[in-house]
């Protein structure tokens, strides 16, 4: 009989990465007839947004992480399904460094897969030992790229051989046909806030004044709601005043949505080079660096893990960090060599798309569900 799966994560209508990863995984598990579960973690001012898939399974409980206590609810509700798979990311859970979801992973009676979103290189002395204990907690991990598992292994005092490494996984986006245009179309998307970088993608736009026609470079996505909270719209702002600093203005497209998948496929499918120009040199995971590689869509990305990681196949090129006449000159080589367009379409195969990635996990659970059992069945008495 097929497992039932419990999922501890943010969950759409929240507007995050993270959410949109557990929808999808949840999606693509939810074989059961016996049906699956989430139990969503909710911050007190998160209010939604788009509304989940009705093919997702249902929320079955909700975990309002600003009110003391949550995780009691949250692991009873959990220990209904066969399989628990956790989502770990700062900043979702309660308590200092996340600390809250300790006492929940040892109340929780079922076997538990946690999934890493980001490990870092420098935590401080209480990340480094929640991190530590949440993996001896759990009955296996999943990092999605390598190096996020040799950072883990080296880094941290853990069991090694509780770490799979399964990547994140792509729509797919075929059903949008690919939009052939005469102008060269630039893209980025995700939340936006510090750290993104795309004040040196415009940089980098302002580089690319000679090229005939001239690019376009679209902007997409909402100021992450933690940001909007915090600082409004500055950002956005601070870009949107640069952007008519360097007379590229009229070559930016800013789309202040949150994309649905069916608009995200056509935006994804238009786009002549992906653009992630972020700061961040500690990213071992880019859900929108999978979807633009599984899309077949070159990529010009800076030197964060992730992006060393997956382009090393060649689906597209590596620029330093904060370095817009380099970033500018990949753009340009990218527009210019056919080759790599033609790469990169090769390189978003199958094993990237998200039933492929299901069945990695599906795989990995029934392995800890046959290693429970083993565990716990009775030995057989030998005859005298």
């Amino acid at each position: 009989m097929p497992a039932t799966y419990g999922f501890l994560s943010t969950y759409p209508p929240t507007q995050c990465g993270l959410a949109t990863f557990n929808a999808a995984l949840a999606t693509h598990l939810n074989t059961s007839a016996l049906g699956n579960g989430v139990v969503r973690l909710l911050a007190g001012d998160d209010h939604g947004g788009l509304e989940i898939d009705r093919s997702a399974p249902r929320v079955v409980h909700t975990w309002a992480t600003d009110q003391p206590g949550g995780w009691v609810a949250a692991a009873n509700a959990l220990n209904r399904f066969d399989v628990v798979i956790v989502q770990h990311e700062y900043g979702i859970y309660p308590g200092d460094a996340g600390a809250e979801v300790l006492p929940l992973l040892r109340a929780v009676k079922k076997p538990v897969i946690v999934v890493l979103h980001t490990v870092l290189s420098n935590p401080d002395p209480l990340q480094r030992s929640v991190l530590e204990r949440i993996v001896a907690a759990a009955d296996a991990v999943v990092t999605m790229t390598d190096t996020a598992r040799q950072r883990l292994a080296a880094m941290y005092r853990v069991d090694a051989g509780k770490i799979s490494v399964i990547p994140h996984g792509a729509a797919s986006h075929t059903s949008a046909p690919r939009d052939h245009h005469d102008v060269p179309h630039l893209l980025t998307w995700g939340l936006l806030g510090p750290g993104k970088g795309i004040e040196w993608a415009l940089r980098a736009m302002a580089h690319l004044g000679d090229l005939d026609p001239l690019p376009t470079y679209t902007v997409a996505g909402r100021t992450h709601p933690k940001v909007l909270e915090q600082h409004g719209d500055a950002y956005r702002d601070s870009l949107r005043e640069l952007a008519a600093e360097l007379r590229v203005a009229d070559r930016v497209r800013w789309e202040d949505v949150y994309l649905d998948q069916a608009a995200l496929s056509r935006l994804i499918r238009s786009a002549d080079v992906v653009v992630l120009p972020y700061d961040s040199t500690e990213q071992v995971t880019s859900g929108v660096l999978i979807e633009a590689v599984g899309a077949g869509v070159p990529v010009v990305a800076t030197e964060f893990p992730h992006a060393v990681e997956l382009l090393a196949d060649g689906p597209g090129l590596l620029v330093p960090h904060q370095d817009p006449q380099a970033m500018a000159t990949a753009i340009r080589r990218v527009l210019a060599d056919d080759s790599t367009s033609r790469l990169a379409g090769l390189t978003g195969g199958p094993t990237l798309r998200w039933p492929a990635v299901a069945a990695r996990y599906q795989a990995l659970a029934s392995r800890l569900l046959a290693d429970r059992a083993a565990a716990t069945a009775p030995t057989a008495s030998v005859p005298a």
